[in-house]
């Protein structure tokens, strides 16, 4: 598919005015999760709600980190979901399950991010 970055938004969802922006995110459709640095995640006040999730990596290796709720923006598309607190080391990525609930899918040719919507029948 080959790689490629996208800036978002990040919100904390309970407090739409605190948020920061994020210049160039991984998107990954391989990965389940977004991926967000912890110390934004903190500054914005995202709230860790679930601790020591047991996450899988690319590599098979098990490793636990936190997650908590935000709202992403990229574009006009926006979304709630599971963000996890990247620790350093750890990319900044936007997950599958992000993009699905923003409706935009990977084009992979033109190597960005286009509607989802319905797919033309075959």
């Amino acid at each position: 598919m080959g790689t490629f970055y996208v800036g978002c938004r990040i919100e904390n969802h309970t407090d739409r005015s605190r948020f920061a922006r994020l210049t160039k995110v991984l998107v990954d459709s391989g990965s389940e999760y977004t991926w967000v640095s912890e110390a934004t995640l903190e500054r914005i006040g995202v709230l860790r709600e679930k601790k020591d999730l047991t996450l899988v990596m690319a590599n098979g290796k098990q490793i636990t980190r936190s997650v908590g709720f935000a709202i992403i923006r990229v574009d006009e598309y926006f979304t709630v979901d599971e963000v996890v607190f990247a620790q350093k080391g750890d990319l900044q990525l936007l997950g599958a399950r992000t993009l699905e609930g923003l409706n935009l899918r990977v084009d992979a040719r033109r190597k960005k991010l286009v509607a989802g919507g319905p797919l033309p029948a075959a």
